[in-house]
């Protein structure tokens, strides 16, 4: 591995940089966007069992918040149960707004590095392009030289395409995920919202 990242010469550090970053941030989302932990499958269950036996003050709303993202969402809507439907929808909406804002966190960084990293491979082909023109002089080609400069141009091409690929299909992953959450979290929030003002049964 030493000697191929050796051959590569050093425009291949930009590219092994980008790769440790996408690594750690594809599993850092993993472990974060996982469903039970932003949308617990019973939590709206319970919440409306506690608002309807024993309504709702400020300890239980605030460990609804710190529950999880939905459990943030109801508990901005729940803050307002006495304010008119039109209220508590904004304020579902805008702690939606913030959570779906968290949820995309890092993807941002992991698009870029899918978009960055051909660019980088192909700097690097550029500069093995260099130096295959260098080994060229009047007395001749210098061999060894030339094989550097191929051998740059070719591993780092392949480097940044290496790294592109698996980067752009965890990101295009991720954004459907939380899109997906989103949706779901929309959904129990209006729920919510309707059984609260009495316009929808259980």
């Amino acid at each position: 591995m030493f000697a191929i990242i050796q051959a590569a010469g050093w425009p291949i550090w930009p590219l092994l940089l980008a790769s440790v970053i996408a690594v750690a941030l594809i599993i850092e989302r993993a472990v974060t966007l996982r469903s039970s932990k932003i949308i617990p499958p019973t939590l709206l269950e319970q919440v409306l069992s506690v608002y309807q036996r024993q309504g709702v003050n400020e300890d239980i709303l605030d460990k609804l918040a710190k529950d999880s993202p939905l459990g943030e969402v109801l508990a901005s809507g729940l803050r307002n149960h006495k304010s008119s439907r039109y209220v508590m929808k904004e304020a579902v909406e805008e702690s939606g707004r913030t959570v779906a804002h968290e949820l995309e966190r890092f993807l941002t960084t992991l698009g870029t590095i899918a978009t960055a990293a051909p660019l980088l491979g192909l700097f690097g082909t550029v500069i093995g392009m260099i130096e295959i023109f260098g080994s060229q002089s009047p007395t001749g080609t210098n061999p060894q030289q030339l094989a550097h400069g191929i051998s740059i141009a070719l591993y780092n091409t392949a480097f940044g395409i290496g790294i592109a690929i698996p980067a752009l299909i965890f990101y295009r992953h991720y954004r459907n995920k939380v899109d997906g959450f989103v949706v779901d979290m929309e959904q129990q929030a209006a729920k919510l919202i309707d059984i609260v003002h009495g316009e929808r049964a259980e």
